[in-house]
């Protein structure tokens, strides 16, 4: 199987006035250490004012920075949040292309929609029509980084004419497609839409294994891809902290992988939060501990890599490590993760090719099946895009009217500026 490194960036409280920089130079070298280690991908979330919980707010930044820092690891939106309220679809579009292009073509494009009421209710993003906005906007987003040129769009959620976008990405049509899943309902339809899924929970060999069956038969049977290109993988997260002795591992990792869920939990479900006041660290060392599925892999290498082989045996394509997490010290994940690439997943990396292989044979004709029903690009007359100058003259209108208008326009915004009212 494949192996990823989730980039939540958590900070918690109390903060020091270079504990966010630090933070990011310290991940930037946990993506390095892992790319050594065997681990072949790096997921960075985008989310927005979860203060503690993520710190990720502007993925593509980091992303590009991962790309430069490392040789051959996949660089992964974990996800990509697509309402056009937060990011335009060809804004999201070139930053792909962008972004693959200076990597050299290792892009995995996750997205998502978010449920959090800071996120959206800040963006104004509607929490009914969330989904339908992130389907519509993912559709025409793929279609933006294949078309030249794109056709233009007139839809329920966001329009646009006639336009290429510009650059276009290494890998064509595009990218790998991936969705953020929670539940069996959004797997399904992850498998439905020919995308991979980035199922972020925590789970034993058996439950794993009855979420790859789901996905797995319902992609044999229903697909009908949103993208240009099918993308058949499952991908699962494990909570990791590896030491030789079990106690030091789990005194090291368990309160992280504990606050991790326990945070998710307060913005998604139960919290009550005041921006810029509450402490989420403080609340959840006062809070009852409660148990957790996923985390086998804080513990000793043996521990680790039966969690993994359970996860294996159940048909995971990937593991996605929680390397980080609450309180975690800087070395402390930097020697988790060197044991990890010493004695956890070199069995694994051994057969992972002959494993791939075998899939891709047996996937063969059901992907053959899911592109007969992807569409062609439409190939409609483009109008031409007059300049402004040009298009004053052809209506009769004199360009130094235009000019003398903006001029007025910009000197009543300085004065609204300076406080006089526009007067």
């Amino acid at each position: 199987m494949d192996f990823g490194m989730f980039f939540e960036l958590q900070l918690p409280r109390p903060w020091a006035d270079d504990d966010e920089q630090r933070l990011f130079h310290n991940a930037l070298e946990w993506a390095e250490l892992g790319e050594r280690a065997g681990i072949g991908y790096a997921w960075a979330q985008e989310h927005h004012f979860l203060e503690e919980y993520s710190h990720s707010s502007a993925p593509e930044v980091f992303l590009a920075a991962v790309s430069q820092r490392t040789k051959t690891m996949r660089i992964g939106h974990g996800v990509n949040l697509m309402p056009p309220q937060y990011n335009h679809p060809a804004r999201v579009a070139e930053r792909i292309a962008t972004l693959d292009l200076v990597s050299g073509g290792r892009v995995e494009w996750g997205t998502g929609e978010s449920s959090s009421r800071l996120e959206l209710e800040a963006f104004h993003v509607d929490y009914v029509k969330k989904r339908a906005l992130w389907a519509e906007a993912l559709r025409e987003c793929a279609k933006m980084l294949a078309a030249n040129p794109y056709p233009g769009y007139s839809g329920e959620f966001f329009s646009m004419p006639a336009r290429n976008i510009v650059p276009k990405p290494v890998q064509r049509p595009h990218p790998p497609m991936w969705v953020a899943c929670t539940n069996r309902d959004t797997v399904k339809l992850a498998a439905r839409l020919g995308l991979g899924a980035l199922t972020f929970a925590f789970m034993n060999g058996e439950e794993a294994a009855f979420w790859v069956r789901e996905y797995y038969d319902t992609f044999k049977a229903e697909c009908r891809p949103i993208g240009r290109a099918v993308n058949p993988n499952i991908a699962m997260l494990a909570g990791v902290m590896v030491h030789r002795d079990e106690d030091v591992a789990r005194q090291r990792g368990l309160a992280g992988q504990q606050f991790f869920k326990w945070a998710l939990a307060y913005y998604f479900r139960f919290g009550t939060h005041t921006p810029g006041r509450s402490d989420l660290w403080r609340e959840f060392s006062q809070a009852e501990p409660e148990p957790m599925a996923g985390i086998a892999a804080v513990g000793t290498p043996d521990q680790a890599r039966a969690h993994i082989a359970e996860l294996e045996a159940a048909g995971v394509d990937q593991v996605i490590f929680l390397q980080q997490a609450g309180d975690y010290e800087h070395d402390h994940v930097c020697e988790s993760l060197e044991l990890l690439g010493t004695e956890v997943l070199p069995e694994f990396s051994e057969r992972n090719e002959t494993r791939k292989k075998r899939k891709e044979e047996e996937l063969a004709p059901y992907v053959e099946q899911a592109l007969r029903h992807v569409p062609p690009l439409p190939d409609t007359a483009v109008e031409p895009v007059e300049a402004y100058p040009v298009l004053w003259e052809r209506r009769g209108v004199n360009s130094q009217e235009w000019g003398a208008k903006r001029a007025l326009d910009a000197a009543q915004l300085w004065r609204l500026n300076v406080g006089q009212g526009g007067k």
